[in-house]
């Protein structure tokens, strides 16, 4: 049975979800208040237990050792605005023979409030997002993005089959635009400015601080949904509100995260 407040608060992100699908262009102005120690106390308890740890070398255990006073402390500095997330550690896996990919490892309380937030976010845009959209969303995932590529192509009249990856996409997101985009959904001043804090947090590698300006580094649990906002206004909506209007015929679109299939 799950706590009591940690109940009320997954029934407040129920009711959130259902106001979003009821009025698409209602902004929200109470959110961060959900960002309780119940709350976060869950989003600790549904970490992988086993990731790699962040700078500050804490493991799930090891913040769990003493986690009533660490949850009391974070609530706290959330609350009075005083929270800054840690440094992400830059590592670099293999993209190809010839590449690297960089990924950001958070520290393990960056991790809880990620998880936090990125739930917030979802109860909203889960509502909003496009069919057309498979990337890190619940209950979708590459096969059914591959099924319906498949599908499109075998039963619809298909002339032409576009590929598209943007190049570099996680590390060049504009900072400025994706807050706008996240303004049209959220007037909650304090929801806003904790995220942009994770964006301007910046990274370690090989023991120096990098500030970022742009990007949201894959690696991260709150990079996935902050990329969605972004593709489902500049992508997604674009090419079936505006490009759909243009084209004589059939025309499709499937993403799954930056890559995309038309």
């Amino acid at each position: 049975m799950p706590h009591t407040e940690t109940g009320k608060t997954w029934m407040k992100l129920s009711l959130i979800s259902e106001h979003a699908k009821r009025d698409p262009v209602f902004q929200f102005t109470s959110l961060a208040h959900l960002l309780d120690k119940e709350f976060l106390l869950d989003c600790y308890n549904s970490l992988n237990r086993n990731k790699a740890v962040g700078v500050d070398n804490a493991s799930w255990e090891d913040y769990g050792r003493n986690l009533d006073e660490n949850l009391d402390s974070l609530v706290s500095r959330l609350k009075s605005k005083k929270y800054k997330p840690i440094p992400a550690k830059r590592v670099y896996i293999p993209k190809s023979e010839t590449e690297k990919r960089p990924l950001g490892i958070s520290a393990l309380e960056n991790k809880v409030v990620e998880s936090g937030v990125t739930r917030i976010l979802g109860s909203i845009y889960e509502q909003d997002f496009l069919d057309c959209s498979y990337g890190f969303r619940p209950k979708r995932n590459c096969h059914q993005a591959l099924k319906t590529l498949n599908d499109l192509i075998t039963y619809r009249p298909v002339n032409h089959v576009v590929e598209a990856d943007i190049k570099g996409f996680f590390d060049n997101v504009s900072h400025e635009e994706l807050m706008e985009f996240l303004r049209l959904r959220i007037a909650d001043t304090s929801l806003l400015m904790l995220i942009n804090k994770f964006l301007k947090a910046g990274y370690i590698d090989e023991r120096m601080l990098i500030r970022t300006d742009k990007g949201t580094p894959q690696g991260s649990i709150l990079s996935p949904m902050l990329a969605n906002v972004f593709l489902h206004y500049v992508l997604d909506t674009w090419f079936n509100s505006v490009l759909k209007n243009h084209v004589r015929g059939f025309c499709e679109i499937i993403r799954y995260a930056d890559d995309s299939v038309s």
